[in-house]
This record gives structure tokens, sequence and C-alpha cells, in this order.
């Protein structure tokens, strides 16, 4: 087992709030005295619950059931291992990781695929560059107008058209057959040998925030294939998470985000000035990319092509960012098929005033909303009010709602009051029915949620519960506990894990503080549940023995056990 020294631990999470690190990934805002509440930075929510407690220095959301410490929380944001994330964490402290902190195997993986793939990138941008073989790469860059300073700035390469030429380069590097396939730099054929995924193909590295090549980009230039070719996840990279040049948006001081539609769109847009643009990999956008440029930007502006796939492109934008609140905006380009072209025919500067007069997402719904009606006949125009009203119903802003109202019934020559009475029915009715799936989804949670343990015996199981927060909470009765509750005693699954992983880093001197480098994250995020239920309850040595003794009990169905609040209130009272 892999963990670091206890003052070591101590003093990363000392210089690590929780409150001060999720700042970056989330908008805090105060709950009570000391803690915090805000969207949780792992699924979609318009509603906080993602709860920060700061004096015990975790966090847990209620919305997805994850939770932890500050460790936990970077293994989950940033996709790391326990050694992994208590670096990123050092680094960000301006710590220096001391030596006795083993790596774990799934660690020194991820660093092998790390020098395989900033290997490989080396490689294919001397084919590109100085090689025969990328002469058609060169030839194609060259058309497309790209600058020398540009293919530098983005590693550009070309994959030449031999089955084996990288895998034999990285086999001469020193890098093994697992490690290269687990890089997806290459796969195995019908009999088993090697052969290189990426060949005859101009290639776009993808580099993570830390500088990382975690993926690469392929794109056909003769169209034989598939017109781009992605990396599949890997230990080091996930698709849906990771964007295309958010590495360079990042710094942008323009705080918006210009989300396009693939590498060259990117690219191309950086040559001439836009270093703000971004482009997903590959997949339609997904909530955890929306989420990533949501830490970067108050603004995203969507420059889709305006073909059926892109207007799908656009709407799924619109209503994944629409869950975050961030303002959307849509480029409309007059003149041009794309912002490459349209900066080459009329310059930078009027692609500039061009992104300033972006049109809003709502008037961009409402002028698609009248495709297909007959906007001539009275029919179509209140089938067109009726669509609308049902579009404004959706915004949360009063001072929005009212002035698209007035907009809308100046252009279409109705009553301001009769769409705003069309909306107020629709916002009702939508509140009851939103309400009623709430407390469906909730119930649904809930039985799905329900530990088996739990169901045969509640009265156990929240005995092992509050017993296991007792000894989270003072670890210097481990020992004693230990004694008369071994793991076969307790019959959650899941606490007896986090008992056995308590237990084991208490016999070989470890402090709870490096719980998090024997158990998952899942297992974590089942102990900062449990804190939470239980944050009010004073557990007392007697009320711990009580816990023991059922526990040890045989009994089973409801298994009463002491109403501990009640107990601590009378202590209090003196009773």
């Amino acid at each position: 087992m892999a963990f670091f020294n206890d003052d070591f631990i101590y003093q990363l999470k000392d210089n690590n709030r929780i409150e001060d690190v999720m700042s970056s990934y989330a908008v805090l805002k105060k709950s009570g005295r000391s803690n915090f509440v805000c969207l949780c930075p792992f699924h979609s929510e318009k509603t906080p619950s993602c709860n920060i407690n700061v004096a015990n220095q975790y966090f847990h959301c209620f919305g997805c059931d994850t939770g932890g410490d500050v460790i936990t929380f970077i293994m989950k944001a940033e996709n790391l291992d326990y050694v992994e994330a208590v670096r990123f964490l050092a680094q960000r402290a301006g710590m220096t990781v001391p030596e006795d902190g083993g790596d774990s195997e799934k660690a020194k993986l991820r660093m092998r695929i790390y020098e395989a793939n900033r290997e490989a990138a080396r490689f294919y941008n001397r084919i590109l560059t100085k090689e025969r073989a990328g002469e058609k790469g060169r030839y194609y860059l060259n058309d497309r107008q790209l600058e020398p300073r540009t293919v530098i700035k983005y590693g550009l390469g070309y994959a030449p058209d031999e089955w084996t030429m990288l895998t034999d380069h990285l086999l001469s590097k020193g890098f093994s057959e697992f490690e290269i396939t687990s890089a997806d730099l290459a796969r195995r054929g019908r009999n088993d040998s090697l052969y290189d995924f990426f060949r005859d193909r101009l290639i776009f590295p993808i580099i993570d925030l830390r500088g990382n090549v975690i993926a690469f980009g392929g794109r056909t230039i003769d169209g034989n294939g598939p017109k781009y070719l992605n990396s599949a996840d890997t230990p080091v990279f996930k698709k849906s998470r990771h964007l295309f040049s958010l590495n360079f948006a990042k710094n942008s001081s323009d705080r918006r985000i210009i989300l396009a539609e693939g590498y060259m769109d990117v690219i191309s847009l950086n040559q001439a000035g836009f270093d703000n643009a971004v482009a997903s990999l590959g997949t339609a956008l997904t909530p955890e990319q929306v989420r990533e440029i949501n830490k970067y930007a108050s603004e995203v502006i969507l420059s889709y092509d305006s073909d059926e796939a892109g207007q799908k492109a656009t709407m799924r934008a619109l209503n994944l960012f629409g869950e975050t609140g961030i303002t959307t905006k849509i480029l409309r380009i007059d003149g041009a098929k794309d912002p490459d072209e349209y900066i080459k025919k009329y310059g930078a500067q009027r692609f500039r005033m061009l992104l300033d007069r972006s049109d809003g997402a709502v008037n961009f719904e409402l002028e698609r909303l009248a495709q297909g009606l007959d906007m001539t006949s009275d029919e179509g125009k209140v089938e067109y009010l009726k669509r609308c009203a049902k579009l404004l119903s959706g915004l949360t802003s009063p001072i929005e709602r009212d002035y698209y109202i007035s907009r809308l019934a100046e252009r279409q020559e109705v009553s301001a009051e009769a769409i705003k009475a069309q909306i107020e029915g629709i916002r009702k009715r939508a509140e009851r029915r939103e309400k009623n799936e709430e407390w469906n989804r909730a119930r649904e949670m809930s039985l799905r949620a329900k530990d088996p343990a739990q169901r045969k015996d509640p009265g156990k199981f929240r005995a092992e519960q509050q017993l296991i927060v007792s000894l989270y909470k003072d670890p210097g009765e481990l020992k004693t506990v230990a004694g008369r509750i071994s793991p076969e005693d307790i019959s959650s699954e899941k606490y007896r894990q986090i008992y056995e992983g308590m237990k084991r880093l208490y016999d070989e001197g470890g402090d709870l503080n490096n719980l998090q480098a024997v158990l998952s994250v899942e297992l974590m995020s089942e102990l900062t549940s449990a804190l939470y239920k239980n944050e009010q309850i004073e557990l007392t040595p007697k009320v711990r023995e009580e816990l023991i003794e059922r526990i040890k009990s045989k009994r089973t169905g409801t298994g009463e056990i002491p109403d501990l609040a009640a107990i601590a209130a009378r202590k209090k009272k003196g009773r």
C-alpha cells in the first residue's frame, strides 16, 4: 500500500483548503456561518446540491452521491489516482513530495503513456516538417495557409502511410508493447501483431491543461477512410471530458469562448488572433465538456455549420449550456461557409465585429420556431405564438422574459398581457410536473441506493454507519473497537470495506488523513454521506458501546437502536 507520511498529508490539506480548491471548479455560495453550497461539478443540475463542510474539510453532493476530502475531489475532477492527486495538490501549494511516497502501478503506467505520447508527437512532427514522407501533409497545410509558427504552436505532425513505423520507433526507445497499446498508439491485428493506429493522416496532438500530450486526432487528406480518427479513451484521456485547444483558451484575455466544429477551424481562428477557440473531440458536446468551459468563460459563442448536422449540434449545445446559466450566442456567417473562409475573405477585424454582433440563443430559437408554419395564415401565427410562449416560459430571469414578450407582442401585433397569461399557465403546469417528477426521482433513487443490509435490518445498518462515523471522528478508539468487532460482524459490504480500510491503515501506522490511499472514490463518497447524515449526533463512549452491542447482537428485523440525538440532548440537560 502506498501512502505518504501523516505530517505531509496534514500540511498538504492545510495548504489546499477544500473551499479554495473547489472554488476553481464551481461558484461557491455561503450556506450558514461558514459552509458553502455549489452546483455539483460532476453532474448537470440547476439547483445547488453539493455541500462543502469547511470545519471538517469534506464535500458531499446529495444529487449524485459523490463526496470526500480535497484529495478525493481532485482525483474525481482531474481523473487522477491517489498518488497523482497528492502530487497535483503539492504542486499547487508549492510543496515538495516526500520521496518515500510510493507510486502505484497505475500511476507508473500513466507516466509511461505520457512519455510515449510525447515521443509519438515528436515523431509525427519530425515526419511532417523534415522527412520526405511528410510531403503530402506539408502541401495540405500550405494550401490551408497555415504558417510555420502555427504548426510549431500546435505541434502538428503527419503519420506516414506505413503499418509499423511509429511502433518500431517506440519499441526502439524502450517502450513495451503493452504501454504502446495502452496509449492507443497501436492496435493488435488478427495475427496478434501490432500495427500503427494512425496512418497517412495529418496529426493533431491533444494537450491537457498541464501541458501533457494525452491523445491524438488524425485527419485524412485525400478522403480515404473516415475524415477524422481520434484516440480511444485511455488511462490518461477521456474523450467526453477534454477539449481541443483549451490549454490555450484558458489563458485568453477574452472571457468568451468560441466553440468551433473541428481541429482546423480552431487552429485557423487561433492563427488569426482568436486564442479563445476550442472544439470537442470527435463526439457530440458532453455535459463534462460544458462544465470545463464554464470554468474559464462567462459567454460562449457557438460556431457550427448551418447544415442539418450543425443545427442539431447547435440545439444540443444550447440545451447543455442552458443548464449551467452561461450566456450562449450563435455566430451567423454570411458570405462564407466557415470562420476560416470568412477571415480569409474579409479579415480578422471584420470577424471580430461579427462575434460582437452574434445573436443570443433566444432569438435563434424564436426564428427556428417558425419553420414549417404558414406565417401568412391565422392558424400558423397562433401556433407560432404558442410555440414561442412555451420557449419563453423556460427563461428564469423575469427581466429577460418581459423583454422578449414585449418584442414578440410588437412583432406579432398581439397584447403582451395575452402572451404573459399563456406563459404563466405553462409555467404553473411545468412546476407541478417537475415537483411530481422530482418526488418520483427521489423515491427511485432512495430505493435504488438502499444497501441490501439496510433493507434486511435497518437498525443494525444504522448502528454500523454510526460506528464508522464515530471511529472516523475518534480514530484513537480503533484499537479498542477492533478487539471486539471483526470485519465479518459488519453486514453492510460498503461499511465493511471502509472499516477494513481504517483498520488496515491503523495497523500499518498510518493516519486517517491518508484514508483515501486505501479507499476508492465511491467508498469515500459513502463515508462523507454518512458523516453528513450523522453530523448533529453526539457519539459519546456510552453510545459507541450501545452501537457495538447492537452490531454484535444476533437480532434481526427493525432492530431498534437508541435515539442518539435524544441521548445527547438529555446529557446536556443533566438528566
